[in-house]
């Protein structure tokens, strides 16, 4: 475990972290403690890209593999603090416990990064070979991976360590997630002559039942890719003697490993088709819905809203190497998957870099009131993040 002093750098670090507000767009403040904790523990680099993603470099002495320590400094909003029994942003400590809003997600665990890596290379006193990069990555969030996109072509690493919750267990794959947008598109007319238009709401209905009917894709690990109708909205709203003739329904597709934006939409561009060649007053689209968001920076990110998933075998050898370390220090790290999307959707998924998943805290706490992180289970984190990086570093 760590020393009581490296205890009390990485406590102090994970509270000037939360104290720094830092939701989607607004995390130049995080990015800032970042620089300063960097600058203090004499790392060879700090770079701040375009959309303000902040990456600390601390080289070896030797040529070798470049491990990214990937971690996001966004968070989502507290949307009524009078709600939280402690301070969202005071980061206080109770019962072994720091709260507030990123504790969990996920500032502990980049806190955690950044001092395991300042840590790991003064312990070797810089002679290591390859070169250790901790990003603080900007609106995951809102886009899974696509602020990553530029992180990884500018450190083209090697090896990849997501640091979202997993009580630090090794994590060696997640589901993707899209957002899969059908539309029904109808004639207007007064809603006392309602023959005279065509509904775009009841064809919607009718669409919605058919695609209820399809059988959703199967994977043996990751169970099955769901489509979940999550909102529909139809226009003119407020449609007061109106018939509508726009509908949009959104759906929520869980993606499973190979899956990619064509093979998803096929099943239901073929079902869309079918049913307006039966009905030749239905007229339908589905694609992916796309975000804009802007960067403090002032950038704006944009893509369509399609993160895919990854899965590793666990014999893989960079896999097998961390869990021998790791449990060569004394912990008993369990094996399994993500339940939800992170920036692994790039690395891994579109990618193909091997990567992994460690970080402290359970993922349920993630989004809650009263959001908090264990200090064990912080301390476990960075100490499992230096042996991650002896481990890939040899």
């Amino acid at each position: 475990m760590l020393e009581e002093s490296r205890k009390a750098c990485l406590t102090a670090l994970c509270t000037r972290m939360i104290q720094a507000q830092s939701y989607s767009g607004h995390e130049d403040r995080v990015a800032e403690e970042m620089r300063r904790f960097a600058q203090e523990s004499d790392c060879g680099e700090v770079h701040v890209d375009r959309y303000g993603n902040c990456i600390c470099r601390f080289s070896g002495s030797r040529p070798g593999r470049r491990i990214l320590l990937d971690g996001h400094m966004d968070t989502v909003p507290v949307p009524d603090p009078s709600k939280w029994t402690h301070d969202p942003f005071g980061a206080e400590i109770a019962d072994g416990k720091m709260y507030g809003r990123g504790t969990s997600d996920m500032k502990g665990a980049l806190s955690a990064m950044l001092a395991a890596a300042a840590f790991f290379v003064k312990d070797c006193g810089g002679d290591f070979p390859g070169e250790i990069y901790v990003a603080g990555v900007v609106h995951e969030e809102c886009f899974e991976g696509v602020a990553a996109r530029e992180i990884s072509a500018w450190v083209k690493p090697d090896v990849v360590v997501i640091g979202e919750s997993s009580q630090c267990n090794v994590k060696i794959g997640q589901r993707g997630r899209a957002e899969v947008v059908v539309e029904t598109f109808g004639v207007p007319a007064h809603s006392a002559n309602p023959e005279k238009g065509v509904n775009a709401v009841y064809r919607m209905c009718r669409v919605i039942e058919e695609i209820q009917k399809l059988t959703p894709p199967h994977h043996p690990v990751m169970g099955d890719g769901i489509l979940e109708l999550t909102d529909i909205k139809s226009s003119p709203y407020p449609g007061a003697s109106v018939v509508p003739d726009y509908c949009r329904a959104t759906y929520d597709r869980r993606l499973l490993v190979g899956e990619t934006k064509e093979s998803v939409l096929t099943p239901l561009r073929e079902l869309l088709e079918r049913m307006m060649a039966a009905d030749s007053t239905l007229k339908a689209s589905v694609s992916y819905a796309v975000g804009r968001e802007r960067c403090y920076t002032g950038e704006e990110i944009t893509d369509e809203r399609f993160f895919p998933g990854w899965l590793y075998d666990r014999d893989e050898p960079f896999i097998r190497d961390v869990m021998e370390q790791i449990t060569a220090m004394g912990y008993t790290p369990k094996i399994d998957q993500y339940n939800f999307c992170t920036n692994g959707s790039h690395y891994a998924g579109e990618l193909g870099i091997p990567t992994l998943g460690l970080g402290p805290s359970r993922e349920n706490l993630a989004h809650t009131v009263d959001e908090y992180v264990e200090l064990e289970q912080l301390y476990q984190a960075a100490d499992c993040y230096r042996g991650v990086l002896r481990a890939l570093l040899k």
